[in-house]
């Protein structure tokens, strides 16, 4: 099964033709404006192929969460007015997703303009892929293009549902590059070093238990690491824990072992005896009683950076510690300047390690910085992902 490219789409001729393109514009918003338009950027390459080739540009997308009714907080007007200005040319605005309204916006359409519907989550058939919802999508459009690999992982109407309905159909630029990019994740030039971060191992278990017999290293940091580390029957004091998965970090680890792989956990801890940004802490190999790991510490930062200096691919998904308070960041920032160092070729998702790349001002020198963390997850371990096989063509 082949995936159509928008260089085949436009090959094809869009010319007065309706393209919906469902994009992923879920920015934050602050007082009524864009706060980060870096989603919004990474979606202008896509659009002004499309308008400069004729096409009437449809763009459906999401915002947050408004469980499937309006909500003036998650409207999509923002983010019109800031593609308006990225653009350079007129963003027209429809207050509505489907319906009449949307119907009339469209159909009013010149060759090369653009119209961006609202919040495609105000719908309640949107989440649960509805096929009523994603006909009525399709009755706006000559042809269809996902460009939204952030959601590429759900199956919604907007995504999965509505390919179905639309024969012309293809990939964004953006979606083809990331697919691209983890391609080389999966099959990497090794030796590959995987990076993972965050809170739990539930969250995270399914792309453990694939990437640990994968990788050649992989090196685990943020309050997860504890559960591998309590696992082992080390002390971890008052850390966060999730005593339910201790058989499944010893498999993940079993994994590793008997694949011929490595799998690193912090030798040294950054502990505090309570979780606030001005709480006094201090380095310690073990964690004593009363006190709770809230990153890794200048040790295992230091055998992390040397990993990465010694692999051709890096991978990496979820911050070393609380990233969010910056007493707690250093080992995140001190892995985003080595993976950034690095003369590997670096995939970086998730948005907490996003965020640390962005923070230090070295994204230009990541090999690809993945606008979808979960998205990214599903993909690296083998996953198929509805948004992207709804545009499979025989």
């Amino acid at each position: 099964m082949a995936i159509p490219t928008l260089d085949d789409l436009l090959a094809s001729g869009v010319r007065g033709q309706r393209v919906l393109v469902r994009a992923d514009l879920n920015v934050p918003l602050a007082d009524g404006r864009v706060g980060d338009d870096s989603r919004i950027r990474a979606a202008l390459g896509s659009l002004r192929r499309l308008l400069a080739g004729g096409a009437r540009v449809v763009l459906v997308s999401h915002l947050g969460r408004p469980k499937g009714r309006p909500d003036p907080a998650f409207s999509l007007r923002p983010v019109a007015a800031r593609l308006s200005e990225l653009l350079e040319r007129e963003v027209r605005f429809c207050e509505e997703a489907v319906g009449k309204a949307a119907e009339a916006a469209v159909a009013a359409l010149g060759d090369g303009q653009l119209l961006l519907l609202e919040n495609v989550r105000f719908e309640p058939g949107e989440t649960k892929n509805d096929e009523g919802l994603a006909r009525r999508l399709a009755g706006l459009a000559d042809a269809y293009v996902n460009d939204a690999f952030g959601t590429a992982h759900r199956a919604h109407a907007s995504t999965a549902g509505v390919a179905r309905f639309v024969a012309r159909r293809a990939a964004g630029d953006l979606l083809r590059s990331e697919l691209d990019q983890l391609e080389r994740v999966r099959e990497p030039a090794r030796p590959l070093l995987c990076v993972l971060g965050g809170a739990k191992v539930s969250d995270k278990l399914a792309v453990l238990e694939a990437l640990a017999p994968h990788a050649d290293t992989l090196v685990i940091g943020g309050a997860m690491a504890y559960t591998f580390l309590a696992a082992r029957g080390e002390p971890i004091g008052t850390s966060l824990v999730e005593p339910e998965r201790f058989e499944d970090a010893r498999r993940v680890e079993d994994a590793a072992r008997k694949a011929g792989r490595r799998l690193l956990l912090p030798t040294d801890h950054v502990v505090v005896e309570a979780l606030t940004p001005d709480a006094p802490s201090r380095v310690v190999s073990e964690v004593p009683d009363g006190w709770m790991g809230v990153d890794i510490g200048p040790e295992t930062t230091a055998t992390y950076a040397a990993e990465a200096k010694q692999a051709r691919t890096i991978f990496w998904n979820g911050p070393m510690g609380v990233f969010e308070m910056d007493a707690f960041a250093k080992g995140t920032e001190g892995v985003a300047r080595a993976v950034a160092d690095a003369p590997a070729h670096s995939v970086v998702g998730g948005g907490d390690s996003v965020a640390a790349i962005h923070k230090l001002g070295v994204g230009d020198r990541i090999g690809h910085l993945s606008t979808g963390g979960g998205a990214s997850l599903e993909y690296v371990q083998g996953l198929t992902l509805p948004g992207v096989a709804a545009l499979e063509q025989d």
